[in-house]
């Protein structure tokens, strides 16, 4: 019955998506409708739809299991979050407006020269490819653990469905489509936490206020760590990683400007953007509560938690806190997971039809059908990484994400700071060596570290990795710039 139900929330969640799909696509579906939505969004839409494309299933999945060992103790990267969209809305949007940009990566090619422009483009692809799938790759375990193994269904075939149920939805108008598609998964999802909490505290007794009360002292109800260098908890490392990442996943990513690109205006992107990352705070905050309440419920009537944190309210949610949490769960994660999902899809497709085939150039009609073509293309290089992601596996999928970004998006950060800050120009045709070394070269420091002096290196690595770059493209600076 379980597997039944929730195979039947999956195709009712899909038939509302695609009927928002049919009715936003059928006056418009060219390449500007799918790029840039026309640049007509209107900013609080957006700024509803991208909460639940940067929370993503594993945010709702993860973030409460971090509870057992971290405690509160995330919140102080998420602080640091804030800071991250403070310098994304007054830095990098003005230069991407001022610019009228499709990518972003544009900037870098116009700032630094074609190499520069294809390595970071390519240094996206390889992040978010990575990042999103594994985003999707924990949904869709959940799902096949709950609904599709029961009927002998194997894993790949699975996960082609889910991926071609995005697929169906985003194909024609691309983010003009999805900007709307998110704002109902975004409310979905935020509902389902609010009702999740309350059933949890509910089946403990506990009202509102008694809820309150037993988080609050709680022994998990720790925040800030200012007593341990050598933790990876530290403030000042997860309230600088916190900064950081934002600007790289955020500001640096063609996934969350390109929303932020078919606002009307930079006014208006602004206020998308602080709105959006101040709502993160909140969020983040009543997860992690929830982490507390599900400690509570497991102690409480002696269940047996699993050793990765990951499946902590997954386990809960379908076999331990009834019909109702069941049923709330499920429209939560499958709205979570698509909104992160189908937002990767479309910017995928977009940088690489703008950035590396260059489609610009080409005629309409020629430009939509690369564009197909590409989507579905990305769709199933998507497939095939979630299935490496499985084999390969991961304990927690938020700590790799980062971990992950920390790598991938470090050359980033190493070019579009060299572009800000400084007024020179580089020798553009080394710059892809330096974005491979400063990675490789971070990648030996850790292990280093380690063996010497037994310091295990947290996401703070992401900013030796764009430091590292941007000395590299110092060392191979040139005359002073062009002005953009």
């Amino acid at each position: 019955m379980t597997g039944t139900l929730i195979l039947i929330i999956i195709l009712c969640y899909f038939s509302v998506l695609l009927i928002i799909s049919h009715l936003i696509s059928r006056k418009n579906s060219d390449n500007d409708a799918f790029f840039l939505g026309n640049r007509k969004s209107p900013w609080f839409v957006v700024a509803i739809g991208m909460i639940g494309t940067s929370i993503s299933g594993v945010t709702f999945i993860s973030v409460p299991g971090m509870i057992r060992h971290i405690d509160m103790t995330y919140m102080q990267m998420v602080f640091g979050f804030f800071v991250g969209y403070l310098v994304i809305a007054y830095v990098l949007l003005p230069i991407y407006y001022k610019l009228q940009l499709t990518t972003i990566y544009e900037y870098l090619g116009r700032r630094l020269g074609f190499y520069s422009y294809k390595t970071g483009a390519s240094f996206f692809l390889l992040s978010r490819v990575i990042g999103s799938a594994a985003r999707l790759y924990l949904v869709a375990m959940i799902l096949q653990t709950l609904v599709f193994a029961r009927w002998n269904i194997p894993f790949p075939v699975t996960v082609m469905a889910i991926m071609l149920l995005i697929w169906a939805y985003t194909f024609r108008s691309g983010v003009k489509t999805i900007i709307w598609t998110d704002l109902l998964q975004t409310l979905c999802f935020l509902s389902a936490i609010v009702l999740i909490i309350w059933q949890v505290s509910s089946k403990m007794g506990h009202g509102f206020g008694g809820a309150v009360d037993f988080v609050t002292s709680s022994e998990h109800f720790r925040i800030f760590v200012f007593d341990d260098w050598g933790s990876k908890q530290h403030f000042v490392k997860q309230f600088l990683s916190g900064i950081f990442i934002t600007i790289v996943m955020s500001g640096l990513d063609q996934d969350i400007m390109q929303k932020n690109l078919t606002c009307k205006s930079l006014k208006e992107a602004r206020k998308n953007m602080l709105s959006y990352g101040f709502a993160f705070i909140p969020i983040n905050f009543v997860l992690l509560c929830l982490g507390i309440l599900l400690l509570e419920f497991a102690a409480k009537y002696q269940i047996a938690l699993p050793d990765v944190s990951d499946k902590i309210l997954p386990i809960l949610a379908t076999e331990y806190l009834g019909f109702p949490v069941l049923v709330f769960f499920t429209i939560g994660i499958i709205a979570a997971a698509f909104a992160s999902a189908d937002s990767a899809l479309a910017s995928l497709t977009t940088s690489v039809c703008v950035d590396l085939l260059d489609i610009k150039k080409q005629d309409e009609a020629r430009a939509k059908k690369v564009r197909m073509n590409v989507h579905f293309g990305v769709n199933m290089l998507f497939v095939g990484v979630i299935l490496a992601i499985n084999y390969i596996g991961s304990d927690s999928i938020i700590d790799a994400i980062y971990k992950i970004a920390s790598y991938t998006y470090g050359p980033l950060l190493g070019m579009f700071a060299f572009g800000l800050f400084t007024k020179w120009q580089v020798r553009d045709r080394f710059t892809p060596y330096v974005a491979v070394l400063s990675p490789v070269l971070c990648y030996g420091l850790e292990l280093l570290l380690l063996h010497l002096l037994q310091y295990k290196v947290g996401y703070e690595i992401l900013l030796l990795n764009g430091l590292l770059t941007f000395v590299g493209l110092w060392v191979l600076r040139k005359g002073k710039m062009v002005e953009i």
